[in-house]
């Protein structure tokens, strides 16, 4: 595998290059702005990249995207980064909901929602989580019944959802059918998130900020053209999502700051650290970690690139990027004691955010099931519900597994 640019994305990078450092000017202080305008100003600068090419790289050019690969993506990712400015707001809504919109919409979905989704006009949440239903998707409870005249009534709990507290369209799935085995009665649906019914909720997180929400939707009217797909072809659109939010969680270690250097830089700090052969050993198998996940991406990127789509191994580089940046946390505040959870530190927020990150994009549990059973080929999981309707599962639960 040749890590180097080719000539013509290395023109591709002098391009990027050249854009961010005309435009940085213009990219928004986070830092300085207060909590009700870091928003509008990130939603801003998000249009800014999609004028300038820089959003929706790998969206086809017919839907205001560039037609590019995914290395394009990381050029770009790696460039904003060098910049150090702002990427786009809607990580979620580019990443995983567009494309889902892209592969399964109607024509009229394509071009009223993907334009203003692009450039930062409509930020879009992903309605999937539910109390009963985390890592076992498809025993959502959320219940859309079809009208006589075509229209939806919804009703149910979502959980768990990033950005619905600003958030103009959820993209949603409920159960359409509750007669048929629970994976085949599901129906995903476009969900105006100011529409009567609609109550988003913040949940204060360990890290002291509301990043995620319950949402309650309580006989909400959601249009006949609001369904993404077929009626009960929302498992086949879920699973697109899912397979873009693992490949972004996956490929994003980096991104996220998730890196050997930043490690070590942080433990090399503390003289006695630096002698300590724990401290070295530990160190040392974070950083061999990081680098596999490194390697795995760049794999993952040329499979991608030759006209792959993200499979379940995607799964594997998530798991293995939380747990060793929770890894690389427990190690910083060994060294540097009480000072790595000080509300001025750099660490700080990392400790307190990634036990989270842990289940967004599925439970280690379950995504390690997924890659033992669909990468290894291993025997599945004894399962009760196999081909039983949704609505009887829980008198099979009681009763145990059948003899």
């Amino acid at each position: 595998m040749d890590l180097n640019d080719t000539p013509e994305q290395a023109q591709y990078r002098e391009q990027v290059r050249a854009w961010l450092e005309e435009h940085k000017s213009e990219a928004p202080d986070v830092d300085a702005l207060s909590e009700d305008e870091i928003v509008p100003a990130r939603r801003a600068w998000q249009g800014k990249l999609a004028e300038g090419g820089l959003a929706g790289v790998t969206w086809p050019k017919e839907y205001g995207g560039q037609g590019q690969g995914p290395i394009e993506q990381v050029i770009v990712n790696q460039e904003i980064a060098a910049a150090g400015v702002p990427g786009i707001l809607d990580v979620i809504g580019i990443g995983m909901l567009g494309p889902c919109l892209i592969a399964h919409g109607t024509d009229e979905q394509k071009s009223r929602y993907l334009g203003p989704l692009l450039h930062g006009d409509e930020v879009w949440c992903q309605l999937f989580s539910e109390p009963a239903a985390g890592s076992d998707l498809a025993a959502v409870q959320a219940r859309a019944v079809q009208q006589d005249d075509g229209t939806w009534r919804l009703s149910g709990q979502k959980v768990w959802t990033t950005n619905a507290q600003f958030s103009t369209y959820g993209m949603l799935l409920a159960r359409t059918d509750a007669d048929v085995p629970k994976h085949k009665g599901l129906t995903m649906f476009v969900v105006p998130m100011d529409a009567e019914g609609v109550t988003t909720r913040g949940l204060r997180q360990i890290s002291g900020e509301a990043e995620f929400n319950e949402v309650f939707f309580d006989d909400v009217a959601l249009d006949a053209d609001a369904v993404v797909g077929t009626v009960g072809g929302g498992w086949g659109a879920a699973l697109t999502v899912l397979m873009f939010e693992r490949l972004t969680i996956g490929l994003g270690a980096e991104g996220f700051g998730y890196n050997a250097a930043r490690f070590t830089k942080a433990v090399a700090q503390d003289a006695h650290a630096r002698r300590d052969p724990e401290v070295r050993k530990r160190l040392g198998d974070i950083n061999t970690e990081l680098l596999a996940i490194r390697f795995q991406s760049y794999r993952v990127l040329s499979a991608l690139s030759q006209g792959a789509i993200p499979g379940p191994e995607a799964g594997l580089a998530k798991v293995t990027t939380v747990k060793a940046a929770i890894d690389a946390g427990e190690l910083i505040a060994d060294v540097l004691g009480p000072d790595a959870l000080a509300e001025e530190s750099e660490w700080a927020y990392m400790i307190s955010f990634l036990p989270g990150l842990k289940s967004a994009g599925g439970t280690e549990e379950i995504l390690r099931n997924t890659i033992g059973e669909r990468v290894l080929g291993l025997p599945p999981e004894p399962r009760l519900d196999k081909g039983v309707p949704f609505s009887e599962l829980k008198s099979i639960e009681k009763q145990g597994a059948p003899a």
